[in-house]
């Protein structure tokens, strides 16, 4: 039986990788990008969840895997562009993963079932020196996604999360240094089809006891 299934930030990079497997599952999947509406904005939020559940008729599962990643060094920015990054960063990557999680949730405790994975990152725990809001928003990321595989069990629904160290996508292509790839004894990064291939399997019916797990995907290069 097929799945209605909720990407944010699925059309490019992890985010497309992940639509692609449920797709290939035979899940039906509602794949948004930036242009489908600010995740920054409450009322946006509520507006995509409703879409979404008109589309698919059921959102069953929720992957949060949108973001923004803004460099701001501390010893490089101005206080004004050290307060822009932290206010847009929480505001995205925390208080819009909250919102989504929320008003799905909502939906999905009328029907005693469910499954939401976040997507987080191997920053929140090795630290991010040059992108310090994005490491930060990470770990709440995490903490949110603990909190709520605590509040919602009873009522079905599994809560999870991914934590992947750097992964082969555009947005991080600069990045992706001999240096970089050397960090994993494998001495390479992630595909993102290794990424989407750990959250479907985390929102799969099997996968119920990783509920408020937060799975490393970093190829043995930060251990914790």
């Amino acid at each position: 039986m097929s799945r209605g299934v909720l990407v944010t930030g699925g059309t490019r990079g992890i985010g497309l990788a992940v639509a692609d497997a449920f797709r290939a599952l035979g899940d039906n999947v509602v794949a948004l990008s930036s242009a489908d509406g600010d995740l920054a904005d409450p009322l946006a939020v509520e507006e995509i969840v409703g879409s979404a559940v008109s589309t698919l008729g059921a959102v069953d599962v929720l992957v949060n895997n949108a973001a923004v990643i803004l460099a701001s060094p501390v010893d490089e920015v101005t206080y004004a562009e050290w307060q822009e990054t932290w206010q847009r960063t929480l505001t995205v990557n925390v208080l819009g993963a909250a919102n989504m999680s929320y008003c799905v949730a909502r939906q999905m405790i009328t029907r005693g079932s469910g499954r939401i994975i976040n997507v987080g990152s191997r920053g929140a725990f090795r630290g991010e020196p040059k992108h310090p809001a994005y490491g930060a928003s990470k770990a709440a990321l995490h903490s949110l996604g603990q909190s709520l595989a605590v509040s919602l069990a009873p009522h079905g629904i599994a809560v999870a999360s991914v934590a992947p160290g750097f992964v082969e996508t555009e947005r991080v292509g600069a990045m992706l240094t001999d240096e970089v790839r050397g960090q994993s004894p494998f001495g390479r990064v992630a595909k993102p089809e290794e990424i989407a291939a750990a959250v479907v399997y985390l929102a799969s019916a099997e996968a119920e006891w990783a509920s408020g797990a937060v799975l490393d995907l970093n190829g043995a290069s930060y251990l914790r």
